[in-house]
Formats: C-alpha cells, sequence, structure tokens
C-alpha cells in the first residue's frame, strides 16, 4: 500500500496531462502510471475494483456504506450482513456480482454459495462473475483464473480450489461448502406481496437445514432483499 500514489500526485499527473500537447511521449508513461496505481487499489479496495470493472459507475452514499461492509465480510471482521433497500440501487449488482469476483481475486482458494429464489436467477449470476473473473479487465487485476474445466455457469472452479455453487430456493447443496454464502432475494415480489407465513417458513427451513449447515469455520453470510 505504501507505494500508492497519493491523491495529490494523481491530481498533480492528470494537470500535467492537460498541460502537455497530446502526441507528448510522456502521456503514455504518465497514464502507464496512473492505471499500475489504480489496479493496485483494486486490490484492497471494493470501490476502487467495481469502478475500474464498471467505468459509467455513478457511486452514492449508500454504495460507500456497501463497499465498507463488503470490505469488512471479506477480511472476516463482519461474519453477518443484511442489506435491505428498494429496487434499483445496485444492491444485487454489488453482493452478487461483483462482489463475489473480488472475493475471490482476493482469495482464490475460498467458496462461495449463491442462492436465489429461483435457480434461474442464481445461475444468472453465476454466468455474470464467471465471465468477469474470465475477461482482461479482470485479469489485469488478480491473477485468479477459471479451472480448465470450468464450463458450468452455475457450477465453477478457479485453478487454485475455489469453488462457486449458484443454486435456488429448495435446491440441494449436498457435499458443498461456503466461505461466503449469498442469499439475493430468497423470495419473490410475488411471494412477498401473498403474505402467506408458509412461504417464508418454507425457505427458513430450507436455509437452516441446508446452505447454513455448509457454512465453513469462519464464514459469512450475506442476505440481500427489497
Amino acid at each position: 500500500m505504501s507505494n500508492l500514489l497519493t491523491r495529490d500526485e494523481v491530481e498533480k499527473y492528470l494537470k500535467i496531462v492537460d498541460l502537455l500537447p497530446p502526441d507528448h511521449p510522456d502521456i503514455p508513461k504518465i497514464h502507464a502510471l496512473l492505471k499500475a496505481d489504480r489496479i493496485e487499489r483494486c486490490k484492497d479496495s471494493f470501490t476502487s475494483f467495481v469502478t475500474e470493472m464498471w467505468p459509467s459507475f455513478i457511486s452514492g452514499r449508500h454504495h460507500k456504506i456497501m463497499a465498507d461492509a463488503f470490505e469488512r465480510v471479506a477480511n472476516g471482521t463482519l461474519k453477518r450482513l443484511i442489506i435491505n433497500m428498494p429496487p434499483r440501487h445496485t444492491k444485487s449488482e454489488f453482493a452478487s456480482y461483483l462482489f463475489p469476483a473480488w472475493f475471490l481475486g482476493k482469495y482464490p482458494q475460498k467458496k462461495i454459495i449463491q442462492t436465489a429464489h429461483t435457480a434461474e436467477l442464481a445461475v444468472g449470476f453465476g454466468r455474470k462473475v464467471r465471465n468477469l473473473v474470465n475477461s482482461p479487465d479482470y485479469q489485469s487485476v488478480f491473477p485468479t483464473k477459471l479451472s480448465s474445466d470450468s464450463k458450468a455457469a452455475g457450477r465453477w472452479n478457479t485453478d487454485k480450489g475455489g469453488d462457486y455453487f449458484a443454486i435456488g430456493v429448495g435446491g440441494a447443496v449436498t457435499g458443498k461448502g461456503a466461505d461466503v454464502l449469498i442469499i439475493d432475494d430468497p423470495h419473490s415480489e410475488q411471494e412477498a406481496m401473498l403474505g402467506n407465513p408458509d412461504v417464508y417458513d418454507r425457505v427458513f427451513e430450507w436455509y437452516g437445514s441446508g446452505p447454513r449447515q455448509r457454512l465453513q469455520p469462519g464464514g459469512a453470510i450475506v442476505v440481500v432483499m427489497t
């Protein structure tokens, strides 16, 4: 971390680029220096990682709060996290897409179980995470790679023995473990509007007898709900 540029240094280099003519030979060197600094920050800062992977991302105050929480989940100081927000607040993009990719970049030997109210939704998250991990932008930050036999969107491994497993509510998790268990919308909006307690009881029973039992020692649980 000591090799990172300070904010003043970054601003100084940006001003230099603005002042130099576009064809000046030092401009590519400065851009390379600034990119290297951004890449290094991505390894420890979730917000930096999000910005690098998602250039059009616009940060709000709630994003900073979520990012801080995800960093604490990753470093092991936060074991239980519940995020309740209205739709379109980036909670699933953070919790079920960018965070799993960042976590496996930092800890390619660890295991993630991703759940949602349908298997299709959970596997969709798995496909996005897998594709991101396999992208050139991601590879410029982390050396984590997919194992050679990882083809399924919802079940794949890293080359360091890490494991990603996506499953819908009610599905079996036999033989799987989780350093991080992510539960993203365990109920559909339609189920929630019905207000039938049997729906909630059924999901809780599955959670207690299935994925909850698969948590590794010291593992964390992240719950995301509208």
